[in-house]
């Protein structure tokens, strides 16, 4: 066993923050295709989610990195008409991953095909699962909305045929929506049955196209807002990510976690395992094959309990001079459990809570000043309008807010200019609001 280094806090802060991309400074030109590819591969994936009251998810953390640059650009570069070099697939979410990054989840595409439901039905319950079917899913697959797992066990066994089906009509007719990709043209399975699939609305064909995703099968060729066009995945992703050699389940996820030592810099087996939504076993004999062969450092952060790992080729640098607005689907933040434990800032995404229960807004992003989360702030981006809104901003404790009211305005001026918007507007909730209404002006 490697010795066990000892740290302090605020060295494992600073190494987490170089590691995704904190502490280097902004491109001084206009930001290329090179550097959206350069940024992306280092934190190794953008989460999607489709909530738009600001800016889809997928593209904030870019700029958080990067400055203003063409979300056109990263658009192409994921959907367009070109050479494919980022792809859709699940990755800690659904996520956008470098087209690199295809080999090493081919595992998981793999798992998704030999789940088998033709061997379910027995003599005593003709159609039906066995009461225990769940224990038939392969730990790999549990990245699926449970809306598509459900829904399969139910397609499986009524309509074993409709999932080729489904797969001869995006041969036939893709890029094809959800909505025309039904064999016979209509909608089947329309509802709100969870135990059956249909959460979400998702009807039959919606379901076993998401399926078809997740088996590698398909891929999303397109977008329009934010509905998926799917294609084979063959005229989607390049030929030479599709023939490249399969690297055996092991050294897949041994990437895998590798990929997650260096994009966290410091961090525990579970966020370890949890960046790319690994198996536990899996995750841990890995870890420790890292740690064997000298990459991953056992480590311990002062005042935190689990026991933590080290990119052995981490950066750590004496300072961090960021500016950024973090989207509450930022890789730097998505474990909120480790954003405590590193910034001493509790966050819980408010979204889905109702509205008389959130303490500080709807969409609220956690502001990176230095190496500190010094500030939150609500924000809507009003296009009719044309107005970015801070509908409350709210300090930490210890924060300066003479340091940090300026530069969030200047931010906040930044994010408007860059997503179209002709000015910033401050509302008066919140500690911060007065003196982030007079920065901005």
């Amino acid at each position: 066993m490697a010795r066990e280094e000892s740290l302090p806090v605020e060295l494992a802060r600073r190494i987490a923050l170089a590691a995704q991309g904190f502490a280097d400074p902004r491109p001084a030109g206009p930001v290329d295709a090179g550097h959206l590819l350069a940024a992306i591969e280092r934190v190794g994936q953008l989460q999607l989610d489709s909530v738009n009251v600001l800016c889809r998810a997928h593209y904030l953390p870019v700029f958080a990195r990067l400055g203003p640059y063409p979300r056109a650009l990263l658009d192409e570069m994921a959907w367009g008409t070109g050479p494919r070099q980022l792809f859709e697939y699940w990755g800690h979410r659904a996520a956008l991953l470098p087209v690199s990054a295809y080999p090493l989840l081919r595992w998981r595409m793999e798992a998704a095909r030999r789940w088998d439901w033709a061997a379910w039905p027995s003599p005593d319950r003709p159609g039906q699962p066995p009461p225990d079917w769940r224990r038939t899913l392969d730990p790999a697959l549990h990245l699926a909305p449970w809306a598509v797992i459900a829904g399969m066990a139910r397609l499986g066994l009524e309509q074993p045929a409709f999932v080729d089906q489904v797969l001869a009509v995006v041969a036939q007719r893709g890029p094809v929506a959800a909505a025309a990709a039904s064999p016979d043209g209509l909608r089947h399975g329309d509802g709100q049955d969870v135990g059956t699939g249909r959460l979400w609305n998702w009807h039959d064909a919606k379901i076993a196209l998401e399926w078809l995703l997740y088996e590698g099968r398909v891929a999303t060729a397109a977008r329009r807002g934010f509905e998926r066009f799917y294609d084979l995945t063959e005229r989607v992703v390049p030929s030479a990510a599709l023939t490249a050699p399969a690297p055996s389940p092991e050294d897949a996820q041994r990437e895998l976690v590798r990929i997650a030592a260096r994009a966290q810099g410091i961090a525990t087996e579970k966020e370890l395992r949890q960046y790319f939504h690994l198996p536990a076993a899996t995750a841990r004999a890995r870890i420790a094959e890292l740690v064997d062969s000298g990459e991953l450092l056992p480590a311990r952060v002062a005042g935190v309990p689990q026991r933590t790992y080290l990119w052995a080729l981490a950066g750590a640098p004496a300072d961090i001079a960021a500016r950024a607005l973090l989207s509450p689907f930022d890789s730097l933040i998505w474990d909120r459990d480790r954003t405590e434990r590193l910034f001493g800032f509790r966050y819980r995404i408010s979204i889905y809570t109702p509205a008389a229960q959130r303490a500080q807004g709807y969409y609220v992003l956690p502001f990176l000043l230095g190496d500190r989360l010094v500030a939150r702030v609500d924000l809507k981006a009003d296009r009719r309008r044309a107005a970015l809104r801070g509908e409350g901003a709210h300090a930490e404790a210890g924060s300066r807010e003479g340091e940090v009211a300026p530069a969030l305005a200047a931010e906040l001026r930044l994010m408007a200019a860059w997503l179209g918007l002709e000015r910033v507007e401050v509302a008066p909730s919140g500690d911060l609001s007065p003196a982030l209404r007079r920065a901005v002006g």
